[in-house]
């Protein structure tokens, strides 16, 4: 009370945000934000001054490609961002370009990439950065504005993602958090490494409030050398080939309970490239004399690099799929895209179970997650589909799939395949926002679907509660969630099976 007396709500809302330990005092660390914002200028960190760069060490040029939000895209936008200060939309308008278009990096600060000893299998994923989020520590605050100073091999990461813009949060407010790899490829010298990151980036800055801008997911692989001496190949990128791949948040007031505004939209280009393998920062001659890396013509010395032959590698599209496993473990089930669902369950003859969502349920953090209700696509993927009763019988009777809305209201108006187009309406008719589970027939007639925000109120009550005789209780899970999922799929399996037969 003396503090909000002393600063006042806004003041106070600035200073808890430094306020990491909320010990309502500012150590230095805390206030270093502030103080290189006031002075301009950005003492050498710790990690920096520990790095003393290898004189005959190579380097690394790396570009960044950066094309904005299409804010037509943001649902907000339909209705000409009505309600919506522009100064909450500040920091997103202004973000036109990368922070730094090129940086020159060491090689072997790329070390973070390479293997522990025990994950040495392809595909085997490991984590770069754990992630230390579940369903049950809950999530980190909204109130921040400056990204912690990052650690270990949070370190490259960090300085990665700060090309596109310089308040990077290497570890996300939400489950899964971290970063997870695994070899893709494998040569007597060398490794392709399969990378994922969940991250994000604060937009905004005092005196505005938080705006976070959180893409689905950074991947991309890096081809180093064992010793990590010298990198081949660089490449990191926000998926874009869905319609919509970027959440928002943002508070409007000074509080952590102040209101927060939530949107989706398109980000179409974000993507870290090397311009060709490392080089040596240093050349010498046969002698071991420092020689300049200019020719006498004045161009610089061409490297010619050896051939890679590999002799053990798996396909792109296995190596991630290991990697959102490790991060989802409730795709152990395959969620096929849409169509090819029902065109699988009609050739194998299952149902399918199909999920329908504002947001993403394999991004980091779905937007529905973010909303202040308890349904959630975070709240299924962390508890009822990744048991193992469920992906048993997942696995074993239906075909899985995972939409967007606004991929099937793209679908609903294609008139070029009626089928496509008929599979889409009928989903659509049985949609509540923000997540419907939906059981059809192959030929996309439904034959139960539940509202997710129903379904985890009916799970959070007693038995003796439910009124409802659309679920029973099993007694065989002691999880009440995971026995009504179950029963919700058989009881789908059940109303299907005339159809099934004829």
């Amino acid at each position: 009370e003396l503090a909000l007396k002393s600063l006042g709500n806004e003041g106070l809302f600035l200073f808890s945000s430094l306020d990491t330990n909320n010990d309502l005092y500012l150590s230095p660390e805390e206030f270093k934000p502030i103080a290189e914002k006031l002075t301009g200028v950005a003492p050498i960190s710790e990690f920096e001054e520990e790095e003393t760069p290898d004189p005959s060490g190579e380097t690394l040029s790396i570009v960044a490609k950066f094309q904005p939000l299409v804010m037509e895209t943001m649902t907000k936008s339909k209705d000409g961002f009505l309600g919506i200060s522009h100064v909450a939309l500040s920091g997103l308008r202004n973000w036109t370009a990368p922070a730094a278009p090129m940086s020159v990096m060491l090689a072997r600060q790329f070390k973070a990439f390479l293997p522990p000893k025990n994950k040495l299998d392809l595909g085997e994923p490991w984590w770069i950065i754990p992630s230390e989020l579940n369903i049950f520590t809950g999530y980190l605050s909204n109130n921040r504005f400056y990204p912690p100073p990052p650690k270990g091999k949070e370190i490259i990461i960090h300085r990665l993602l700060s090309m596109f813009h310089p308040r990077p949060f290497v570890k996300t407010r939400f489950a899964p958090q971290g970063a997870v790899a695994c070899i893709q490829a494998i040569s007597t010298f060398y490794y392709t490494i399969a990378f994922r990151i969940h991250a994000e980036f604060q937009l905004n800055e005092p005196p505005d409030f938080p705006f976070w801008f959180s893409p689905g997911q950074f991947t991309g692989h890096i081809i180093l050398s064992k010793d990590s001496s010298h990198v081949r190949e660089f490449k990191l990128f926000v998926p874009n080939n869905r319609s919509l791949n970027v959440d928002m948040e943002w508070l409007y007031g000074a509080s952590e309970s102040s209101n927060m505004e939530v949107d989706i939209g398109y980000l179409p280009q974000m993507e870290l490239e090397s311009t060709g393998p490392s080089i040596p920062s240093v050349i010498h001659d046969e002698n071991g004399n420092v020689i300049d890396s200019r020719d006498p013509s004045g161009e610089p010395i061409q490297f010619v690099f050896e051939e890679i032959t590999w002799q053990q590698k798996i396909p792109w599209e296995e190596a991630a799929q290991k990697l959102e496993v490790a991060m989802y473990p409730f795709k152990k089930v395959s969620y096929l895209p849409f169509t090819q669902a029902f065109e699988r369950a009609k050739a194998e003859k299952k149902l399918v179970h199909s999920i329908l969502l504002w947001g993403a349920l394999d991004d980091h953090k779905p937007l529905s997650a973010s909303l202040p209700m308890p349904g959630s696509g975070r709240t299924l993927r962390e508890t009822v589909l990744e048991s193992s009763p469920i992906l048993a019988l997942l696995n074993e009777s239906f075909i899985s799939s995972w939409s967007l809305v606004k991929e099937l209201e793209e679908l609903q108006t294609n008139r070029e395949n009626e089928f496509y187009s008929k599979l889409a309406d009928l989903h659509l008719e049985k949609y509540n926002f923000p997540v419907e589970m939906i059981i059809c027939l192959p030929n996309g007639t439904v034959v139960h679907h539940i509202n997710a925000n129903y379904f985890l109120d009916i799970t959070s009550m007693k038995p003796e509660d439910v009124e409802s005789s659309i679920f029973s209780f099993s007694t065989n899970f002691e999880d009440p969630s995971t026995a009504t999922y179950l029963q919700f799929l058989k009881e789908g399996l059940q109303r299907a099976k005339p159809h099934m037969q004829t």
